[in-house]
Parts: C-alpha cells; sequence; structure tokens
C-alpha cells in the first residue's frame, strides 16, 4: 500500500508543522508513505469564489499527480472533500475522467477506517475540546450530522481517547459553523467573526486548554478570535496530538 500525502497549499505556508506532523503520524504508524514535490492548490479557493472553470487544470494537475498511489491522504477535510467531491465534475467537462476522488481520505478518516490502529503511540497530558468542521460533518461524515437521525459517532474522539494522558471534551452545538466558510469570512466578515467567537466561547465552556480539529481552516479562524480577544484557549490541530511526544 503506496500512501501520497497531499499537503493543501495554506498548510503549506502557514501550517508547515501539521504538514510534518501528518508524515511523521503515518510513518509511525507503519505506513509507505510519500510526498510528491510538485504538488500545489487543489483549486478549491477559485471555485468557491465562483471561478471554477479557472480551477480545471489545478484538478488536471493534480490528478496526474497522485495517479500512481494506493490512496491519497491530507490533513485538511475542506481540501480532501473539495478533491473528493468536486474534482469529478470538473473534470468531466474537460474530458477527463478523475482517478483520485476515490481513493481520498482525511488523514484521520484514513487511520480510523483503513488502518483501524489498537493504539497510537502518543503522549498528550491535556484537556482539548474537538471542533467538527462542516466539511468534515457532511461531506466526510467524520462524525454524525445532527440533524440526521442516526446514533452519534466522532472518529477524531475515538482516535484522540488512544493517546495517553489525554482529557477529550465536545461543546455544545457540537456541529455548529465556526463562520469561517472560505470566501464566506471575506464576503460576510461581521457575521463570520460573530460566529467564530461564539463558537470559541462554546470550547472555552467546556474546560478545555485546547481547541482541536481536521481543518486548519477553521483552526485558523477562531485562532484570530482567540488572539485578538486574548482568549484563554489556544488551537492546535489534531494530527500534532496524534503525533505529540509530549
Amino acid at each position: 500500500m503506496k500512501v501520497g500525502l497531499f499537503i493543501p497549499c495554506y498548510i503549506n505556508a502557514i501550517y508547515p508543522n501539521v504538514g510534518v506532523a501528518s508524515y511523521k503520524l503515518l510513518k509511525s504508524l507503519g505506513v509507505d508513505v510519500d510526498y510528491p514535490l510538485d504538488q500545489t492548490c487543489c483549486g478549491q479557493p477559485m471555485a468557491n469564489a465562483g471561478f471554477e472553470n479557472e480551477s480545471a487544470h489545478l484538478a488536471l494537475r493534480f490528478d496526474d499527480l497522485f495517479r500512481e498511489y494506493d490512496y491519497i491522504v491530507g490533513p485538511s477535510a475542506s481540501c480532501v472533500a473539495f478533491v473528493k467531491e468536486n474534482h469529478p465534475g470538473i473534470l468531466e467537462k474537460e474530458g477527463h475522467s478523475c482517478q483520485s476522488s476515490g481513493k481520498i481520505y482525511d488523514i484521520c478518516d484514513f487511520i480510523h477506517d483503513v488502518l483501524k490502529p489498537d493504539k497510537i503511540p502518543a503522549r498528550f497530558p491535556h484537556k482539548v475540546s474537538i471542533h467538527n468542521s462542516c466539511h468534515g460533518v457532511r461531506e466526510l461524515l467524520i462524525s454524525a450530522p445532527s440533524e440526521l437521525n442516526i446514533p452519534y459517532y466522532n472518529k477524531l474522539r475515538d482516535l484522540l481517547e488512544m493517546v495517553e494522558g489525554i482529557d477529550v471534551f465536545e461543546p455544545s452545538h457540537i456541529d455548529e459553523c465556526c463562520g469561517f466558510g472560505g470566501m464566506f469570512a471575506v464576503e460576510e466578515q461581521a457575521v463570520s467573526t460573530c460566529m467564530g467567537r461564539d463558537k470559541v466561547n462554546d470550547h472555552i465552556a467546556t474546560g478545555a486548554e485546547y481547541i482541536t480539529g481536521a481543518d486548519s481552516s477553521c483552526l485558523m479562524h477562531m485562532q484570530g478570535v482567540i488572539e485578538r480577544e486574548k482568549l484563554p484557549i489556544k488551537i492546535l490541530h489534531v494530527v500534532e496530538i496524534l503525533a505529540s511526544q509530549s
């Protein structure tokens, strides 16, 4: 089994430690993982802004670059969901059959559903509150959407509870949006900020020291609220916890 590690452009530029932690985590679980050096944006930002046609060449590049891997794994639920759900339609218009959509996974989804480890070799003696991102919940089903009449589950929680020393919490309104939403945060800045503040306060109410989740974009949005208002909680991507030896 050969895995291609997909590191979205904003993680590469702003949170490179998340990419490093992703590689280390997969290696610690015995995965034969490779990082294609020529990868770039998957095309989500321009497509979300209404310029889907302009993202076609990026979708084609992505599909070609990751063609030979058995699985594609990335630490960003929103980018993974874009490749999985949007690339097939974009590429169909170009006369191309998408090869990557059926084998791409969010890294936590991959570990939980494909690797199925009995333990995670990590230690993190802190209280953490799980942030369920909209893409992770409603497109990748990493946790159960609250609007569906099904028993609740959370794959992030399942993995985090394997970490030594950790205390895991979830906020009220467990899958309510943090307000980022890509272009929504730019076009509706005031509403987005209010939603972010409400979400951060829900996490603080759990008594957690950290907010964690599978989407750096959501965590980045909440980090902005935390730093601006000097709130008593920190942000950490879930893979950094799962790869932690602190």
